[in-house]
This record gives structure tokens, C-alpha cells and sequence, in this order.
């Protein structure tokens, strides 16, 4: 048996019937790890001790009786999330011995449930990427294809997942970073509703954007991620006072005909989007008709203000980060640059060498934009459109239950592709960003592969706190479509 092939599910249901260990199962893929994470980059920090202590303590808890769905299960978190007694930084040279004393919600609810915390995963520095080619340490390759890109800014946690180094991982998405990064990796990623999942523990990019969600090899495992994830925290302002469904419930009543009466609405404006590769565009025609055959209807709806969303985001989400990232200055944590009398002086050493390229730009973007004279004309104007963008699609909820698009406008591209070329990057996320715009949940399902071998994603939208109704079409669709493809053989 090859245990590092293993869902969540699977995994479950042989450690209960005590046919595996979760010590096998954890060393399986530190193992797997260790034989091919130097090609891929996927990991910022394996802890192989904790993980095999924690792996060995799970098992003594499965021989008393007292397993929960999570208890033996090999997780990867993305190195976003604070994790106490183990580095958290954030692929930044700025927190690169920061080891924070507390857990981030999420983290605590995986040790809760005696999960195994595999170790921490590689993204775009503080999350300010489409790529996983910003990080300070590392570049992460596709498992499908190493000279190519995994998404960003989840791209470790991606690659982690579909190179079978872990059953499952955490991500986070600001403008698409789960959901990208897992259409190209052939994984799925679900957004939850802004407030769904807590934020506390988060290093935050732009506070009302970033959600945390899960990165799994099928619906069922996301939906049983979902079941431990979310649920209000008195820690977090941000998260919602609202109840949690049972996610994996709504699955086991799954029938056949279970989508039919759903409508699926096509926004008119994604159609015609600029640069939308052909083998996407076919790829999208073909997950239409899956859809359709399920008994879904397809109907076109208007997202009228969608080509300010780009512009409306990449000010909004800078001048977030410009205020967030404001506290790493050298003095309190992370690195200092230099020890020099002017405190100014220190400052800007600190920083000008701490931060990598890209933050740097998005930090001097927002903090111009914030600035005497320009908020009115940029942040404030943005965050009107952000409004119309939200009334955008209120409207188009009316007429369907949820939306359906493309993931990204191409396959994966090539390592150092776009990376001289911000806007090229920046427009990747297209599909995605109004969905952390507008505080609603989406999911990538694999739907397909290039002539070179590369996944393609569709992505569903629902409504606020409706994630239940993409799961279910995301399960029938991925049932449906059955690929029948083994992940990457490394």
C-alpha cells in the first residue's frame, strides 16, 4: 500500500480499523519528503521529531478509543500561521528566527484533534504573490512539472498536497492564493466566507480579505477540513457569529440527481476576458456540459463592474499591507539589519533589506495611496467600487444558486515567466480576486489537463456562508468527470 497516496478519508477509516499506524503513515511521507522536496521546494520547515512524537501519541490515543476525525492525520500549514515553539516566517527574511509563543486558532483546533503537524510550507513573502517565486528562501516547483510555477501565494501548500507529502494542508486567500495555487497543482481549494475561519494567529496581508481554508486531494477531505476549521472565535473581531453545518453530512446525502434544479451562472464579462488561454476556454465549454448533464442549468448573468475589480484590489489590498506590515521595523521582533545610533536610520535598513522586491512595491503603492491628498482619490474610490462589486453580485445570486468560472486565465506558466512582469502577474488572479472583494466563498475542483500535461480548475462562487452548495456541486462534478489520473509520480 502506498501510504503516501492516502485522502484524509482514507487515511481515517484505515487508522480506525487499525489496519496502518499513524507512525507509518507519518513516516511515509517524511520519507517522500525527504526523497523529493529538494526538487520541489514545497517546505519552508519539516519538524520530523514533533511530527513523529505527535504521530506516536495519536496512536495511543486511537488504542483508547479516543479518535476524532483529524486524530493521526499528516497536516501541512502554511508557513502564514503562527505555530508555537516553531518558526513562522511568513518566507520572509524579516521573520526568519521569529518562533512565535502562541498557536493560531486553526492550529490549535489540528492539535485539538491530535492531528500530526508535518511541518510549515513555503508561499510568496507575506502572502504577495501568484507564483511562490517571492519567497526569501526558496522557489516551489509544480509537481506536474517542475520547470513551471505551483499558484501562489499557497503554492507549498499546494505542491505539498499533489506531490503526496501530506493528506491535506492549510492555506490562505487574499486574492485567489488558495484557489489558484490548486488549479494548477490538480488539487482542490476551498475560500470559506470572510469570517467563516478565524484569522487570530494569521500574519495578516490585508486584514479584510484574508481568509484561511483547506488544500486536499478530493471535496470529501475539504469538507471535512471545513467541519474542523470553522466556528466562531472570541479572539478574532473578524469572525462571524454564525452556525457550522455539518460540511461531510451534506456529502453523505449526496445522491445522483442531487444538483438537479441548481442553476450555475456564467458572468457575461469573464467570456470575453483578455488573453484567456484557448485550452482553458475548451476546458471550461467541457465542465459546462458535466454540469448540464448533472441537471444543473446554465445561465448567463452580468457582473457589470468586474474590470475594476484588478485595480479596485490592488489598492485596497496594498494599502492593508502598508498599515499591517508597519510593525516589523527591527524593534520588537524579527531581524534588525544594524545596530546604528539613528533610529531612521535602522529603520530603513531593516527594512529595505529585510522585505523582498515585491512587498516593497506593494508597501510604497499603499502607503502613497493612503497618503494626505490621495486617500479620496484611491483608497476611498476603491472602496466604493468595492461596494458595487458586492451589490454585483447580490443581483446575480437571484438568479442562481452558484457561479461558475475559470480558476485562471492559463495553465501554469513557466518558472521566471512573468516575473519581470508585475502586471502580467497581477492579472493572473482575474477570475478570483472578487471573491475576497465581495466576502464570499469559493472552490477550485480539477477539471482537466493541458496538452502539456499541466491541471486546469474550474471555480464555483456561492453565497455568503453557503459553502455547503459548492461542495455538493464540486462533488458531483468531481464524481462526474472522474479523471481517473494518478497524482505525480516524483
Amino acid at each position: 500500500m502506498d501510504l503516501h497516496a492516502l485522502t484524509i478519508g482514507k487515511a481515517r477509516e484505515l487508522l480506525s480499523q487499525s489496519k496502518i499506524s499513524s507512525v507509518e503513515l507519518t513516516r511515509a511521507l517524511l520519507d517522500r519528503i525527504d526523497l523529493y522536496d529538494d526538487r520541489i521546494g514545497a517546505f519552508i520547515t519539516v519538524d520530523k521529531e514533533a511530527a513523529l512524537a505527535q504521530a506516536l501519541a495519536a496512536d495511543e490515543q486511537i488504542a483508547k478509543g479516543n479518535q476524532t476525525p483529524f486524530t493521526g492525520i499528516p497536516i501541512a500549514l502554511k508557513d502564514l500561521l503562527c505555530t508555537r515553539g516553531v518558526k513562522t516566517t511568513c518566507a520572509s527574511k524579516i521573520l526568519g528566527n521569529f518562533v512565535p509563543q502562541y498557536d493560531a486558532t486553526v492550529v490549535a483546533k489540528l492539535k485539538k484533534e491530535n492531528a500530526v503537524l508535518i511541518g510549515k510550507t513555503n508561499l510568496d513573502e507575506f502572502a504577495m504573490g501568484s507564483s511562490t517565486e517571492n519567497s526569501a528562501f526558496k522557489i516551489t516547483r509544480n509537481p506536474w512539472n517542475e520547470d513551471h510555477v505551483p499558484g501562489g501565494s499557497s503554492g507549498g501548500s499546494a505542491a505539498a498536497v499533489a506531490a503526496q507529502f501530506c493528506c491535506g494542508s492549510l492555506g490562505t486567500d487574499t486574492g485567489g492564493s488558495i484557489r489558484q495555487p490548486a488549479s494548477h497543482c490538480g488539487v482542490v481549494g476551498l475560500k470559506p466566507t470572510y469570517g467563516r475561519v478565524s484569522r487570530f494567529g494569521l500574519v495578516s496581508y490585508a486584514s479584510s480579505l484574508d481568509q484561511i481554508g483547506p488544500i486536499t486531494r478530493d471535496v470529501r477531505d475539504a469538507a471535512m477540513m471545513m467541519n474542523l476549521i470553522c466556528g466562531n472565535d472570541p479572539k478574532d473581531s473578524t469572525s462571524a457569529k454564525v452556525d457550522v453545518p455539518d460540511f461531510t453530512g451534506a456529502l453523505n446525502q449526496f445522491e445522483a440527481n442531487s444538483l438537479k434544479g441548481m442553476k450555475a451562472g456564467v458572468p457575461k464579462e469573464y467570456l470575453g476576458v483578455e488573453g484567456i488561454d484557448p485550452e482553458v476556454s475548451a476546458m471550461f465549454d467541457r465542465a459546462k456540459k458535466v454540469l448540464e448533464s448533472l441537471g444543473v442549468e446554465i445561465v448567463e448573468i452580468s457582473l457589470p463592474h468586474t474590470q475594476y475589480v484588478v485595480a479596485a484590489y490592488y489598492i485596497i489590498a496594498p494599502c492593508e499591507a502598508s498599515s499591517n506590515l508597519a510593525r516589523f521595523d527591527g524593534v520588537r521582533y524579527g531581524v534588525r539589519d544594524s545596530e546604528p545610533d539613528d533610529l531612521i536610520e535602522m529603520y530603513k535598513k531593516t527594512k529595505s533589506q529585510g522585505f523582498g522586491p515585491e512587498v516593497q512595491r506593494r508597501i510604497i503603492i499603499g502607503t502613497y495611496a493612503l497618503s494626505a491628498g490621495y486617500y479620496d482619490a484611491y483608497y476611498g474610490r476603491a472602496s466604493q467600487v468595492r461596494t458595487l462589486i458586492m451589490e454585483d453580485f447580490s443581483k446575480a445570486f437571484e438568479q442562481c444558486d452558484f457561479i461558475l468560472s475559470p480558476v485562471a486565465p492559463t495553465p501554469a506558466f513557466k518558472i521566471g515567466e512573468n516575473t519581470g512582469d508585475p502586471l502580467t502577474m497581477y492579472l493572473s488572479d482575474i477570475f478570483t480576486l472578487s471573491a475576497n472583494m465581495a466576502g464570499i466563498p469559493g472552490i477550485s475542483v480539477p477539471a482537466g489537463f493541458s496538452a502539456k500535461g499541466l491541471p486546469m480548475g474550474i471555480q464555483m462562487m456561492g453565497k455568503h456562508f453557503d459553502e455547503i452548495s459548492l461542495l455538493r456541486a464540486g462533488f458531483g462534478f468531481e464524481r462526474a468527470l472522474d479523471l481517473k489520473t494518478d497524482f505525480p509520480v516524483l
